[in-house]
């Protein structure tokens, strides 16, 4: 009988390793499941090859095509695969209403099944509705679908039926997708008006380099034949023969560039320095800084006040937290509570986490009221965030036009120097 060595977690978010004996693939992802443990990893002994669960061959267990493991792909906090996290939110919104109003949760699969639009989650409700029928529970039945429901999502689920609590877990569900929408829509909007700026800045300025100022220059020619011109002017006719004839190396450094740094940003030393330079940008550090304590403790609380266990949870806040520092950060919280320790003082060691947010953590955690704590916390940054994109619009605006003009004015300066020159040769000639 072949044997397969394992990762897994427990209920506690403690992880385990191992070996068992088993038939095949699916029958020792069920022994597993029996023992009550979530396999992350499966190789089969003597191959060292690593094997996937697919529906057919563990029941309540998700399909990976194309995988070689069982890492749960978490992605981003709201998923892909098509939907919007705007239809997601509603969707999950619709649910907590029709459960909480009594409707078996079967049904009320079936009924939002019948009035979706969206193609992709029509078909993925549809593939729930089916695993309940065969038996599965609702959270073994959502692990099939990794791309649209993450491992937040799932377990803030698992948490709810265990506690018999479904229906509230899917209206904090609800709430915390919501304010995440929302905060996310108050930072792209504050985005907006420097890259839109920035954008015709860039059109504008290409416009000049390759249509108007090569034209001066033949009347420069004409008219100041032999005649030096003035160095500024010298350098603007320099800039904009090297953009005229090298237009497409321009644009291709441009978009290579934007792609070097994309790729810098997916290893792992690149990344930590690019979230790392997010932090400490002027004006958009300390707002992205506030945004990520908000999701984390929106997370951790919202995780917790939903029954899913502190080391569990905390691996979740750090797989959703989007920034590398601030992984890095709770990743030691996790470690340190796995020892036994408090939460708060890798949290104070990080230097990520401001004072006033370590504090109210440490109140919480003495008091037995963390999780309302964290809220808190989340509601007053949220609020912080508002605040600082205010801010930084109105800071924006003035700056953003002077930098406008300053990058045209500059051009029509530097033309207009040697017509200076012109007219006075002219009227010292006339004279």
């Amino acid at each position: 009988m072949p044997k397969f060595t394992y990762t897994a977690m427990d209920s506690k978010g403690t992880e385990k390793k191992g070996s068992i004996d088993a038939d095949n693939q699916g029958s020792a992802i069920n022994r597993l499941r029996e023992m009550g443990l979530f396999p992350t990893n499966l190789a089969e002994e003597g191959t060292g090859k690593r094997v996937e669960a697919s529906a057919s061959s563990a029941k309540g267990q998700p399909a990976r095509g194309g995988g070689i493991n069982l890492n749960i792909d978490i992605g981003k906090f709201l998923g892909g695969g098509g939907v919007k996290p705007k239809i997601l939110c509603l969707f999950t919104r619709q649910l907590a209403t029709l459960v909480d109003a009594g409707l078996p949760l079967l049904k009320g699969l079936n009924v939002l099944q019948r009035q979706e639009r969206n193609a992709t989650l029509k078909a993925a409700l549809g593939d729930l509705a089916q695993s309940l029928e065969s038996g599965s529970t609702f959270s073994e039945a959502l692990y099939k679908h990794p791309k649209l429901f993450n491992k937040l999502y799932i377990n803030m689920v698992k948490a709810g039926e265990v506690g018999g609590v479904l229906e509230v877990v899917l209206n904090r569900l609800a709430q915390f997708m919501e304010k995440a929408e929302k905060i996310k829509g108050k930072v792209k909007s504050a985005m907006f008006y420097p890259v839109a700026v920035l954008i015709i800045a860039v059109v504008i300025l290409g416009f000049l380099l390759v249509k108007i100022v090569p034209k001066f220059e033949e009347i420069f020619k004409d008219l100041l034949a032999g005649q030096e011109l003035p160095d500024f002017t010298r350098f603007v006719l320099g800039i904009s023969r090297q953009t005229k004839d090298h237009f497409l190396v321009v644009i291709g450094s441009i978009v290579g560039l934007f792609i070097v740094i994309k790729l810098l940003t997916r290893t792992e030393k690149g990344g930590i320095v690019v979230d790392q330079l997010k932090l400490h940008m002027p004006v958009f550090g300390d707002l992205i800084r506030m945004t990520a304590i908000s999701r984390f403790a929106r997370t951790l609380g919202t995780l917790l006040s939903s029954g899913v266990p502190i080391l569990q949870a905390l691996q979740i806040v750090k797989d959703t937290s989007g920034n590398r520092i601030i992984a890095d950060a709770v990743s030691k919280v996790h470690d340190s509570v796995k020892e036994g320790e408090s939460i708060v003082q890798p949290l104070e060691a990080s230097k990520v986490f401001p004072p006033m947010v370590v504090s109210m953590i440490d109140v919480g955690e003495t008091t037995g009221a963390l999780p309302d704590m964290l809220t808190k916390i989340a509601d007053i940054y949220e609020d912080e965030v508002d605040n600082a994109i205010t801010a930084a619009t109105s800071l924006l605006e003035p700056v953003m036009i002077v930098f406008l003009a300053v990058v045209v004015g500059s051009i029509v300066i530097a033309l207009f120097l040697p017509l200076i020159k012109i007219i006075t040769t002219l009227g010292q000639q006339t004279g």
